[in-house]
């Protein structure tokens, strides 16, 4: 059989060991006697420090791993500037509101869509809207002007050699749907005129005139079918440009609004 062992723990309360001796528990006795004494709060040099509760982590510090500082908190989303909406809601449109969507909806047409339309048949009142290009496609533009145009047919240097009959519109009746890296300029003389056309295909669809800087040239011959009624065309003498402006009552006033 194993010897039993006995520890400390197994001698009964109360009860001293055989040799022990008296002195620590009396040292014991003393020092409990001076803790009890001293204020709530307030320990020894060598006393066991009062066991604080851990405090709640928050859930940024449960993320990190052990040893890690925090995550840095999540900064909000930069406020959306104000930018002009394109929705009927935010217009006022008073009674007209269930014409104007239904309007819309009728033409299929988006809110700026059916805007524009409007916008053009009230401040183009008795033209059309014409469309053009180059041959090969590359350049396309639109243009307002009337169903009857009025054709003048040039007879100096240039464009009698590439036959430039063309009709005169304001610039801002004019609009470049496309192409505009397919242009080049060939200018001449006084390089006013600026004879744009397709690096592509070579064909001139418009221009800028010389004798209306602030407009564009038409090539009546480049516009696609269905919106032309009529054309008038009247010869002006080119070849002796200076006279033939002088003489000409309305040419100058063609690109004005």
């Amino acid at each position: 059989m194993r010897p039993t062992r006995r520890s400390a723990s197994s001698q009964p309360r109360g009860q001293n060991r055989p040799g022990a001796s008296r002195a620590p528990a009396a040292a014991a006795s003393a020092r409990g006697d001076t803790r009890a004494q001293r204020p709530a709060g307030q320990t020894g040099g060598r006393s066991r420090a009062a066991k604080q509760r851990p405090r709640p982590s928050s859930p940024r510090a449960q993320e990190a791993g052990p040893g890690e500082p925090p995550p840095e908190p999540a900064l909000p989303p930069p406020p959306i500037p104000a930018t002009p909406t394109s929705s009927v809601a935010a217009l006022d449109l008073g009674d007209q509101r269930e014409r104007w969507e239904t309007f819309q909806k009728r033409q299929k047409l988006t809110f700026e869509g059916a805007a524009k339309l409007l916008l053009d048949t009230f401040e183009y009142q008795g033209l059309v809207k014409h469309t053009g290009g180059c041959h090969c496609g590359a350049v396309r533009f639109e243009v307002w002007a009337s169903a009857d145009l009025h054709i003048f047919d040039c007879n100096c240097s240039v464009c009698k050699k590439k036959q430039n009959r063309h009709f005169i519109v304001p610039a801002s009746r004019f609009k470049l749907l496309k192409g505009a890296e397919s242009i080049t300029t060939y200018t001449f003389n006084t390089h006013k005129a600026q004879h744009t056309f397709c690096k592509r295909c070579g064909v001139q669809s418009f221009y800028t005139p010389r004798s209306n800087p602030g407009g564009f040239g038409i090539a009546p011959h480049c516009l696609d079918e269905g919106t032309v009624r009529s054309m008038v065309i009247e010869e002006f003498n080119g070849s002796d440009w200076e006279k033939a402006m002088k003489e000409h009552k309305t040419i100058k006033n063609m690109s004005k609004e």
